[in-house]
């Protein structure tokens, strides 16, 4: 698992954020304070506090750097 810090500071950033996310079969959490979510659930991510960053948590033993170089724009 790795985790790394993103910001999604829009709602344009969040429906991109899922679309880019969802072509990886990997799981994601997003962890803001105590909540975590599923990070592929726009319903989900609209309940955290956007404002700040969030920590997304990437389930993925070998393909981690892939997902990383999509979600470069959101990297904090």
């Amino acid at each position: 698992m790795k985790t790394v810090q993103i910001s999604l500071n829009s709602i344009d950033k969040v429906k991109s954020f899922v679309n880019d996310i969802t072509k990886f079969d990997y799981d994601f959490d997003l962890v803001s304070g105590r909540y975590v979510i599923d990070a592929k659930s726009i319903m989900g991510i609209f309940s955290l506090d956007l404002s700040k960053p969030i920590d997304l948590n990437i389930h993925a033993e070998d393909g981690a750097d892939e997902v990383l170089e999509v979600l470069k724009p959101y990297l904090v």
